[in-house]
């Protein structure tokens, strides 16, 4: 039989699932997600003193405030953004234990390569796949953002009314070339988190397994997924924060970092370098829910399609 497990699912199934898993996971964490854009685009008031102040905190007073449908702004471009990035992003990233020469793991291992991959191929697939789906999904990403960031301004004030005019009044003002806003700072971000996901993900999974406490089930993938996400969170944070004041703001990175340390502080202190770590919490908690539900989305599906559509085949 060709399809014998549910790694031998064709590259395409792999993809989709992937982009459906993605946006599956988007939905739920959103509003979360909301609350971390917030929390790092904010300036303190003229006291001094921040409107926003921790992730669940930040959420409810978003709620409070704006309504619940304030914290789903910019959700169908956060879904658009996931059906192309989460869907090159996994499925070229997976798996290695079949001979498709399309795989990325395959092209660092080797089609013929038999067995688990050592850690380092497992960094290199990540990042390489991660560097390739965001370069095309990155202006998803500008307008998810933007939407987001707009929500607690005034109707009048925000940049714009719906998707369709976010589209239009970007390429008016910028070109192409608005839609593609930070785009350095956002391949960094997403190559560092992806290989921080995925490999991690993998090497934790195949670790659980072999304590034999584990099976290859949904118990096993929480606890693989959650290690993932603290794991991406640590490595990626000081960049994601960059990143997300780039497409909000009309500045650079230098800019972005020179004020992510100012107030007299030295980027080489250890204070300097804690600046980059401003709502770490709130990140974490995205990044970590947002793995959980999308790894467990992600082997469900593929188990569900693989039994209804090729076992036996």
């Amino acid at each position: 039989m060709k399809y014998q497990t549910v790694n031998d699912l064709p590259d395409w199934v792999k993809m989709i699932t992937g982009g459906v898993a993605g946006s599956i996971a988007e939905v739920a964490t959103i509003p979360v997600d909301t609350a971390k854009v917030r929390l790092q685009i904010q300036k303190p008031d003229t006291n001094g003193l921040y409107k926003y102040k921790g992730l669940l905190k930040s959420t409810a007073l978003i709620y409070k405030e704006e309504g619940i449908l304030s914290l789903y702004k910019g959700l169908v471009a956060g879904i658009q953004r996931q059906m192309v990035f989460a869907s090159i992003r996994i499925g070229l990233y997976e798996p290695v234990k079949i001979k498709q020469q399309y795989q990325v793991r395959n092209f660092y291992c080797g089609k013929d390569f038999k067995g688990d991959p050592p850690l380092s191929r497992k960094i290199l697939a990540g990042l390489t796949t991660g560097a390739i789906g965001i370069s095309i999904a990155s202006p998803f990403d500008v307008i998810k953002i933007r939407f987001q960031s707009d929500g607690n301004l005034p109707v009048s004030e925000r940049r714009y009314t719906n998707l369709t005019d976010a589209y239009v009044k970007i390429y008016k003002l910028d070109g192409l070339a608005g839609f593609w806003k930070g785009v350095m700072p956002n391949i960094v971000r997403n190559s560092i988190i992806n290989c921080a996901e995925l490999a991690t993900f993998d090497q934790a999974k195949e670790s659980l397994l072999k304590t034999g406490l584990f099976n290859d089930g949904i118990y096993c993938h929480l606890t693989a997924s959650a290690i993932a996400g603290v794991v991406a969170c640590t490595v990626g944070q000081p960049v994601d924060l960059i990143k997300t004041r780039v497409m909000n703001f009309k500045v650079g990175i230098v800019e972005c970092i020179v004020n992510a340390v100012k107030n007299d502080v030295k980027f080489y202190t250890i204070k300097g370098l804690l600046s980059f770590y401003n709502g770490y919490s709130a990140n974490a908690g995205r990044i970590v829910s947002w793995n959980m539900v999308m790894f467990v989305s992600l082997g469900q599906i593929r188990l569900w399609t693989y039994n209804k559509f090729y076992k036996g085949h």
